[in-house]
């Protein structure tokens, strides 16, 4: 908000207020309250608190005609202008101005103690709007001076992002299956059900061929028999061997 010297807000105002007239200080004590004679007031009025930019005024004025009996202009608080009673919170000291350069300390009270909490406040209340329009304006004033910071891109400049959780999830998608059971997989061209079928127009070869030759030769041996497991292995090849010797005697099986 710009400062208005020209602009005059009021504050705050108290139908009925009382001035006194008071004793000098003494040295090393504040104002008493009990001092003064506070059944016989100098004066009775009204209050009004009002405000010109940063300087509050206090106005004691007639009640019924309005005629202005004295004036303090405040320029801070709390200050030497507006003081409190060390005996009593109803009671103040001002020090008021005729305009001429002169002034005078008079004691100032207030007959309910929460119209002299409404003048405490509204002085408080102003001076708080003061200090934080003058930070304000400081901001201002340093950013006006400090140079701002260009984070603008310009023509033809470009950026590049490097997102690394992508390749991660790349790399790790990309390792192949293992086999049920813990097996390895089979290798290329087999297929996991066991062996390769054979080509097509080509008739499948048997595994076995009959030797016709070896049937129609008794006298050749034959192919020797693979080891037995057997325990009756020798009685057998024993008489398989008898027999072989009929045959190669006289080509037939003799009984005996």
């Amino acid at each position: 908000m710009a400062e208005d010297n020209s602009y005059e807000s009021m504050l705050c105002v108290k139908p009925e207020v009382h001035v006194y007239k008071i004793p000098p200080r003494a040295s090393n004590r504040g104002y008493r309250a009990a001092d003064w004679k506070l059944d016989e007031p100098s004066w009775s009025g009204r209050m009004k608190i009002t405000a010109k930019g940063k300087i509050a005024y206090i106005k004691l004025e007639d009640k019924n005609t309005g005629e202005l009996f004295a004036q303090a202009p405040v320029e801070q608080y709390p200050g030497c202008v507006v003081e409190s009673v060390s005996d009593s919170s109803r009671y103040f000291v001002i020090r008021i101005e005729d305009g001429n350069g002169r002034h005078a300390f008079i004691g100032l009270g207030f007959a309910d103690r929460g119209d002299s909490f409404d003048f405490n406040v509204a002085l408080q209340d102003h001076f708080k709007w003061v200090k934080q329009e003058g930070e304000i304006a400081k901001q201002e004033a340093s950013d006006i001076v400090a140079p701002k910071l260009d984070l603008s891109f310009k023509e033809g400049q470009t950026i590049k992002i490097s997102i690394g959780n992508i390749k991660k999830r790349e790399a790790g998608g990309a390792k192949p299956r293992g086999m049920a059971g813990g097996l390895l997989p089979p290798p290329p061209g087999v297929k996991a059900g066991g062996v390769t079928p054979p080509p097509v127009g080509q008739p499948p070869v048997l595994a076995v061929q009959t030797n016709t030759a070896s049937l129609l030769d008794f006298g050749s041996p034959g192919p020797a028999a693979p080891p037995s497991t057997d325990v009756w292995g020798d009685f057998t090849s024993a008489g398989a061997n008898s027999s072989q010797d009929d045959v190669k005697a006289g080509g037939w099986v003799q009984f005996s």
